[in-house]
């Protein structure tokens, strides 16, 4: 073992001869002894990816983890200081319903690693003491000769040592969309990156055709598969409302404090006892928390939700919901989602369109819809493929050679034996006897090539024997083939980038290929940058955002490039959705603020992703943006409801703590107020229709999502002129009636204005008046919403008013409730008047 390959040597094997790489690992063609395999497994450990695993009790503990539920949390302690046992248990009972939701969205998500696994369970075949053995994939160790035929996976990086027209898809790595021929006597670079390694296999691909051996020179965590393991372990990003939240709550809380201070202090100085003290700080403390803030947003997320799988997207992590509705970017994979992910016959040019269509058919080993990709695109295009094939029986084969890059059969067609081949034009040339003619068709080639397509040349004639150095034959023709874009991609493009979404393709695939197929679809127009992977390389982050202000297409992208890729435009302000189907995307889909698999893709992609879209359709994906930005809306609306809510009891609170006055309200009376009526209308909110047509703006920065300054000028406003409102009429009342009835008129006239207030926020950017039959269809729900709030309200205040401290209240209590009902509803719409008057300066009042 003093010579065996160590992780930490950093060989670059694909630079080495296959004699070389054997020296190194101490192997030979005969394989490894069963003791030196023990050896190997103890030093570098199975063939597999581990993963850190977070026990299901942190998880639940990190429900806990907000500053909102710390606030709840220090009023239930005084609560039950207090001797308050029903606040205590009430306050409890928010805190766990809502930290349970948490833990359950957390303990169904992610789960990457595992599909990543998944693709390297498997048998390989290895050479063991000289004896061809079958054994589990993740028992491979360096130094293991493993032999490879058509269909098998590759679950270990290997360099060859032998190759038979070898051919591998390493598409789910490098997302180049044809399989890739492999020559293990091919001399590569160093520096090569993973889609030049023709004479070694990576981790993760597959055989498509031939057969090989070669030997194992990294297993589990040291293959380059087990680095994009690696990058999928990072943490998506926040979405813009985890973010809102949390700048908003940093700035709740610096104000929270300041008013329990101020309030705290005054009481103290007003001489009042330090348990009335700390009920007055309780009753602040439940007031400033909209408790049903999360509950209604994960139910507006949920409604969101089954909505889009109506319309063919699944949603695996909530929040994404709303992150959609926020996007500036679509960073698009290529194949299977902007094109078929089939190869398809896109250009032909004949000489002889009856022997090229014989070639085509008669040289080529497609079955069904397997084999070759390049063949199965030509069983497709020859019309009676298989009665071709068995009007003209073969009855000899030239299989694929990698050094000619050329195929030929042998055929019996009308009692006589012809010749046909196909491959690179450079090989057939060598070999034709119409040389002389054949300008016209390089000129279609340099063409057809210019395009991106994958041109292969045909030619045909008369059988003249085996061996390659006597054929003679004339070229028919050429074709071009390219995986062509989807009908529907087009139009997808042009509506998200109507709604101001750039639109960015992103691909392994060759630049001139990869820039036609945008073009095709409208994603790259002259002027656009095209940047490859090499090209990033050597750039700065800096150099780099610079020059994706202006590319709209990517080639020769590796996943560690997609990955930085993503980044670096999260950065710089971005909230990028990252759309793939292959494991070389799953790193990006993590990093992206919104990953989105394709249904067809592989579970690994599945698993990195929030949302997966059924039927691999870019436009799937900008109807589900639509429906995102409504949803997002709604959360705003619901957000002013609750949250102005809370402003309106602080002020109200505050303002008659500061006059010396008893609680307007008790702590048992606000919770009855922000879970139960506020809670019946606002379940409601999920429902409200689209308000205007949302894919005619821009996307809207995190920053501005959620609390900026027109909503929250608009939450103060309502706050403070209601809080206001409603400490006058406090005052009224203490001179008119006993503290008792003027606590049930209060009581009554808070729940009854959040119905008015409620009924102004379902329209955000018009007054309520402007349109009445919109104001009123735009979400026919609310009504139902404020009839379910009366019945509880009249059982709350006449059926078990003891609950609550209140006594029922007379007809002539009930003026009070209705004007100050009215007033809120003319305040708000008296706000939103002046705010429409200042966005419409033709619009008279």
């Amino acid at each position: 073992m003093k010579n065996a390959f160590k992780p930490d040597e950093g060989i670059s094997w694909h630079a080495l001869p296959p004699q070389k790489v054997r020296e190194l690992l101490s192997t030979s063609p005969d394989g490894i002894s069963e003791s030196e395999v023990q050896a190997r497994l103890a030093l570098y450990g199975k063939n597999i990816l581990k993963e850190e695993k977070t026990s299901r009790i942190v998880i639940f503990l990190r429900q806990f983890n907000s500053i909102l539920v710390y606030i709840l949390i220090i009023a239930a302690v005084i609560s039950l200081i207090l001797s308050d046992i029903k606040d205590f248990f009430i306050i409890i009972i928010i805190i766990a319903v809502n930290s349970i939701i948490g833990f359950w969205q957390e303990v169904k998500a992610e789960a990457s690693l595992d599909a990543l696994k998944k693709l390297t369970e498997s048998k390989v075949t290895v050479i063991r003491d000289g004896t061809e053995r079958i054994i589990p994939s993740e028992d491979l160790v360096p130094g293991d000769c493993v032999t490879l035929t058509e269909g098998d996976l590759v679950t270990a990086d290997i360099r060859l040592s032998e190759t038979s027209a070898l051919t591998v898809d390493e598409s789910s790595l490098t997302g180049e969309s044809l399989p890739v021929v492999k020559d293990h006597a091919v001399k590569v670079a160093e520096d090569a990156p993973p889609y030049d390694l023709k004479n070694s296999l990576l981790s993760g691909t597959t055989i498509v055709r031939g057969s090989g051996k070669g030997f194992v020179v990294a297993t589990g965590k040291m293959t380059y598969f087990a680095g994009i393991a690696a990058l999928a372990q990072e943490r998506s990003p926040d979405s813009p409302f985890t973010k809102a939240i949390g700048h908003f709550s940093k700035r709740y809380i610096i104000l929270l404090i300041g008013i329990l201070t101020l309030v705290g202090t005054i009481a103290f100085l007003q001489g009042r006892p330090l348990p009335e003290i700390a009920y007055l700080l309780v009753a602040q403390m439940v007031s400033a928390v909209p408790e049903g803030l999360p509950i209604v947003v994960t139910i507006i997320m949920v409604v969101g939700a089954l909505t889009l799988s109506k319309r063919k997207t699944l949603v695996r992590y909530l929040p994404a919901v709303e992150t959609m509705g926020s996007a500036t970017i679509i960073a698009s994979d290529k194949t299977g989602t902007i094109t078929e992910g089939l190869l398809t016959v896109h250009d032909v040019f004949a000489l002889d369109r009856e022997a090229l269509e014989l070639a085509a058919a008669l040289c080529n080993e497609a079955r069904g819809n397997s084999g070759d990709p390049i063949d199965v695109a030509l069983s497709r295009w020859v019309t009676g493929y298989e009665d071709v094939r068995k009007l003209n029986p073969r009855r000899w084969v030239y299989p694929f050679d990698t050094t000619k890059r050329l195929m030929a059969t042998a055929n019996v067609v009308g009692n006589e034996e012809w010749f046909y081949v196909k491959g690179a034009y450079e090989e057939l040339k060598k070999h034709a006897d119409n040389a002389h003619a054949l300008g016209d068709l390089e000129l279609q080639i340099e063409t057809m090539a210019g395009r991106g397509l994958r041109v292969l040349a045909f030619g045909s004639g008369r059988w003249l024997g085996e061996d390659p150095g006597a054929w003679k034959f004339s070229i028919a023709g050429i074709v071009g083939f390219i995986d062509p874009p989807k009908e529907s991609a087009a139009e997808a493009v042009r509506v998200a980038q109507k709604a101001r979404i750039r639109v960015m393709m992103i691909t392994g695939d060759h630049p001139l290929t990869a820039r036609e197929i945008a073009r095709s679809v409208h994603i790259w127009k002259e002027g656009d940058g095209l940047l490859t992977g090499p090209e990033i390389v050597v750039m700065s982050d800096d150099d780099l955002a610079a020059a994706l202000k202006t590319t709209t297409v990517l080639a020769r992208i590796l996943p560690e490039h997609k990955h930085r890729i993503v980044n670096v435009l999260q950065e710089h302000g971005e909230i990028v959705t990252v759309t793939g189907d292959g494991v070389n995307d799953v790193p990006a889909l993590r990093a992206a603020d919104l990953g989105i698999a394709m249904g067809s893709g592989t579970e690994a992609a599945k698993s990195a992703a929030k949302m997966v879209i059924v039927d691999n359709n870019l436009s799937v994906i900008v109807d589900a943006i639509r429906n995102a930005r409504v949803i997002v809306d709604n959360i705003r609306k619901v957000i002013y409801y609750l949250v102005s809510t809370s402003i309106t009891e602080i002020v109200l609170i505050s303002t008659s703590i500061f006059a010396g006055l008893p609680l307007p309200l008790l702590p048992i009376q606000i919770l009855w107020i922000n879970l139960v009526t506020d809670g019946v209308q606002d379940k409601t909110f999920p429902f409200i229709k689209e308000e205007g047509d949302v894919m005619i703006r821009p996307p809207t920065r995190p920053s501005s999502q959620f609390f900026d300054k027109s909503q929250i000028r608009r939450i103060m406003a309502f706050g403070l002129s209601m809080g206001g409102l409603g400490f006058v009429l406090f005052w009224h009342l203490l001179g008119t009636y006993s503290y008792e009835m003027a606590v049930s008129i209060m009581f009554t006239s808070v729940v009854c204005f959040q119905w008015s207030n409620g009924l102004q926020a379902q329209l955000e950017h018009e007054p309520f008046l402007l349109d009445i039959r919109k104001s009123v269809s735009i979400n026919p729900y609310i009504f139902l919403g404020v009839g379910v709030g009366i019945v509880l309200q009249l059982i709350g205040i006449y059926v078990i008013p003891g609950v609550f401290g209140v006594v029922p209240l007379a007809a002539e209590h009930w003026g009070y409730v209705i004007a100050l009902s009215l007033a809120a509803f003319f305040v708000i719409e008296a706000i939103k008047w002046l705010e429409y008057r200042g966005s419409h300066p033709t619009v008279r009042i």
